[in-house]
């Protein structure tokens, strides 16, 4: 068998994005794709060989930090929201030269933070969340104390898309002298061009780091995370020597970093600038509602009314309509407190695919 017919055989075994409504990644846009293709042998670990990808990096960064309000940001793009959430609060460790360092963080958090406790050999502290799952700001004043580095607020939890009391643990940050980190992962691309904007990013002055990932709403090539901070300090926190490259200091987690992530996700928000990725979000905005009443109708409710295009509904048999859906090759996912089947409406899940999945659930109840 040729290679590469053996090669699309084990990719049609892959379920296709028009039947998955649980991912916070999309189909790359259009753009992104032909700018990967570019940048493909590309690798930013090296920059004295890639200085234009280099270059590129920088005016990425440039927009990115405008989306969040920060006149000169300082950061990389990564492999994705993990590794951001690493570095994040890496960086936040290492500027506060704690012998016994511990973060506060919501019990919503993403579960990348359970990696962080282990690598780091950081004591993670949860707070509490209130009846709308945002985190309790005096939940986490309790748990802060002389050794905590970094208090953390969700922008876009992945479970309901919630967005945490971010100004209000600012101030307590900026009152304890705490770095603070976001996590805005996902609603990082989407809440800037909703029409009532939540401040969430560094409009608020304790904010020194926040995790964005392009290849989410960014519709960037994956993979393509990104992390931004606010003053210079907390990047070079994260260098190391790097003896035998083209540089002398690295300050990224991986070594190779392919150059796609940086193109892909540069052609699609230049191009498509404020105007077009406001146009995107609000169609997703508009068939989360679209899904929230066809789902309404079956008699399920929502956990919460959806803040942004992610919406779960309640229900004792979560597990096995998700079971017995993706038997059928349809792909959700469910949460555990409570028990609920779990939706992201990403530009992929068009009013099309939402009937369509509405015509198999009714089969399926």
């Amino acid at each position: 068998m040729d290679v590469i017919e053996e090669l699309k055989r084990y990719r049609e075994m892959d379920i296709p994005y028009s039947r998955v409504l649980s991912s916070m990644c999309t189909t790359p846009h259009e753009i992104a794709v032909k700018a990967h293709e570019l940048f493909i042998n590309t690798n930013l670990g090296d920059p004295g060989i890639f200085p234009g990808t280099v270059e590129l990096e920088k005016k990425l960064i440039e927009i990115i930090g405008d989306i969040l309000h920060c006149k000169t940001p300082f950061g990389y793009i990564c492999s994705g929201g993990t590794e951001a959430n690493i570095q994040g609060i890496r960086s936040a460790r290492n500027v506060k030269a704690r012998k016994e360092p511990n973060i506060v963080i919501p019990m919503t958090a993403h579960f990348s933070f359970e990696k962080i406790c282990d690598i780091l050999r950081v004591e993670v502290r949860r707070a509490r969340v209130d009846e709308n799952y945002k985190v309790d700001v005096s939940e986490v004043e309790k748990l802060v104390d002389e050794n905590t580095v970094a208090i953390v607020g969700i922008a876009g939890t992945t479970e309901l898309g919630q967005i945490d009391p971010i100004v209000e643990l600012s101030k307590l940050a900026e009152e304890k002298d705490i770095p603070m980190h976001v996590d805005a992962a996902f609603g990082g691309l989407v809440i800037p061009f909703m029409d009532n904007p939540y401040p969430f990013d560094f409009i608020n002055k304790a904010v020194t780091s926040i995790t964005i990932d392009p290849h989410k709403m960014g519709m960037a090539t994956i993979p393509a995370g990104g992390l931004v901070f606010r003053e210079e300090r907390f990047l070079r926190a994260l260098e190391v020597e790097t003896p035998y490259l083209t540089s002398k200091m690295q300050f990224t987690l991986t070594g190779t970093r392919p150059g796609t992530g940086v193109a892909s996700a540069y052609a699609v928000l230049k191009s498509l600038g404020y105007r077009g990725m406001k146009r995107i979000v609000d169609e997703c905005l508009r068939n989360t509602r679209v899904l929230l009443e066809e789902m309404s109708s079956l008699g399920f409710e929502p956990v919460i009314e959806p803040v942004m295009n992610v919406v779960a509904f309640k229900t004792e048999s979560a597990e096995e309509i998700k079971a017995e859906l993706y038997r059928r090759r349809w792909v959700i996912s469910t949460i555990r407190n409570p028990k609920a089947i779990r939706f992201v409406v990403m530009p992929h899940v068009t009013e099309e695919v939402i009937k369509n999945f509405i015509a198999e659930l009714k089969r399926v109840i």
